[in-house]
């Protein structure tokens, strides 16, 4: 039987990398991998990044039944099952609660497209989801709805989510829009935050739509 290994482990650098970041405390947040076109890698529900190892690295199908591991896959594996099914070409989710994007999540805020990072790897302004309760397929349905093409969204009252072909790729997702978020922050207290001027903008997102089309993230 495959038990995706080379998958497993690599989550599993995320996952870690994804605390030694600081883009999460405790056991918050979560890592996957798509495995096949109707099953996910996920790392479990309440395990410590710190000390997790590849047996806390479960395998189960869009609905949860278990396929490799007894461990129990993280409470937001519809969230992550929901973005798979919408996004063929996503290969890896990662779900933080880095602070200032969790702060604009809280805010209901978007983050606006200030810097051309944000536009070129993630793809414009990154959206917050309408509200819905951790969990539950209405929450995997909303987070996709405010995804849309790009490759990060901010989670109503909960966090930020950031979708790559690998792990290592959604992580990169996360630190843009939490550096992004940082800065927005930063800009706010000392003036008004300027947005890239709008034929910026726009060659940027087809800059991001013509590499998406090239990876297949589409």
């Amino acid at each position: 039987m495959n038990d995706w290994i080379d998958t497993r482990q690599a989550i599993l650098a995320a996952a870690q990398a994804m605390l030694r970041d600081g883009l999460v405390v405790g056991t918050s947040g979560n890592v996957s991998a798509r495995c096949t076109d109707d099953s996910l890698a996920i790392t479990a529900s309440g395990t410590n990044y710190s000390s997790m190892t590849l047996d806390d690295i479960v395998v189960v199908d869009f609905d949860g039944e278990p396929i490799v591991g007894s461990a129990i896959p993280s409470t937001e594996m519809l969230m992550h099952a929901a973005i798979y099914r919408a996004r063929p070409g996503v290969g890896a989710v990662m779900h933080t609660h880095s602070a200032y994007a969790s702060g604009l999540a809280v805010a209901g805020q978007a983050l606006p497209p200030l810097i051309d990072e944000v536009v070129v790897h993630l793809g414009g302004a990154i959206e917050v989801s309408e509200y819905a309760f951790p969990g539950t397929e209405e929450l995997g349905d909303r987070v996709v709805a405010a995804l849309g093409e790009r490759n990060a969204a901010l989670v109503r009252n909960h966090g930020l989510v950031g979708v790559g072909k690998t792990p290592a790729e959604a992580m990169q997702a996360c630190q843009i829009a939490e550096h992004s978020a940082r800065i927005y922050f930063i800009a706010k207290t000392i003036g008004v935050p300027q947005e890239i001027p709008q034929d910026a903008f726009a060659t940027e997102v087809e800059l991001f739509r013509m590499q998406q089309a090239a990876e297949g993230l589409q």
